[in-house]
């Protein structure tokens, strides 16, 4: 769960960040606040296990991470561990764009939980369950429960609205936030995923859908794999996703990603009213690239983007 240093132009490697003391068993991804004196890290889990598959013994055994992992960003040292609970395996963390915001979210994949983190009157840090997206019971998967499998979340940079992916179940939610204590779903779409109809799952009880979704086709191409990494244009109007998570995930749980390659997708977005639509004109298919199907996973805007942007 440490970091390591690289040196802004040359790319060497200068060391580790932390200045020693404890450091966390497990990392995965980062945001820090300067205002704030503070960065904060979170866990996936431990690379031997989680590169050759998920296996849910793993979590059991405390092999997944449960933290958000506090650190003061002058001393470099840890400070705070923020116990999220047992399975919870807290993925992407956000804080706001507001440079002098002392709040976030946090996007737990296993428990399917968007967590709010806060700075508290007393200058610790604390979270709390703002979102939930409830496990469907189902027929022909691996588990009798599917979780909704939260791998991506952003914030537009005018910090109005939460994004988030949920690879198994198939969608992508849009929430407004202007209240973040209770986000407000205004946007969904399904782009794929593991229930759609005519596939081998039968749902058997959910508590948020009537009818299992349609298969997404673009184009002719029905999508394969379920919606995954997200990017959002700078003015909050075009969302793009990618549907390949880790190969080893994806041979495990679409293994038609690994003989068709991932796309890339375009969502239009209402950003005065919110709401999500799919581009029919815009697919990027990586199975045709010349080397062979390929899989792919970030996305990045030359120049600074939805994710990377961090104001001082």
């Amino acid at each position: 769960g440490s970091f390591i240093l690289l040196d802004g132009e040359t790319f060497e490697v200068k060391g580790n960040w932390e200045k020693g003391g404890k450091s966390p068993a497990l990392g995965y991804d980062f945001w820090y606040q300067p205002r704030h004196n503070v960065l904060l890290s979170t866990e996936w889990g431990v690379p031997g296990l989680l590169a050759r598959g998920f296996h849910p013994g793993d979590v059991e055994q405390g092999h997944y991470g449960r933290h958000i992992n506090v650190w003061d960003w002058s001393s470099r040292c840890l400070l705070q561990e923020i116990d999220l609970g047992e399975g919870s395996i807290p993925l992407e963390i956000r804080f706001l764009h507001d440079p002098n915001a002392s709040q976030g979210f946090v996007g737990c994949a296993l428990s399917g939980e968007i967590q709010r983190f806060h700075k508290t009157p007393e200058g610790n840090w604390a979270a709390e369950k703002v979102i939930e997206v409830p496990s469907k019971k189902v027929q022909g998967w691996l588990l009798p429960d599917m979780p909704g499998l939260i791998t991506d979340i952003l914030i537009s940079l005018d910090d109005r609205f939460l994004y988030f992916s949920n690879w198994i179940h198939g969608d992508v939610r849009q929430y407004d936030i202007s209240d973040p204590k209770n986000p407000r779903l205004v946007g969904q779409v399904f782009l794929g995923g593991s229930i759609s109809k005519g596939g081998a799952v039968t749902v058997l009880e959910d508590r948020e859908l009537r009818d299992q979704p349609e298969p997404c086709v673009i184009q002719g191409k029905k999508i394969p794999g379920g919606p995954q990494m997200l990017q959002l244009s700078l003015d909050g109007r075009r969302l793009y996703v990618t549907t390949s998570l880790f190969s080893a995930w994806d041979r495990q749980f679409y293994p038609e990603l690994i003989r068709e390659g991932s796309v890339l997708l375009q969502l239009d977005v209402d950003t005065d009213k919110g709401g999500l639509a799919v581009n029919p004109k815009f697919l990027v298919d990586f199975g045709k690239e010349p080397g062979g199907p390929c899989l792919a996973h970030e996305m990045r805007y030359p120049g600074g983007d939805c994710t990377s942007d961090i104001w001082l």
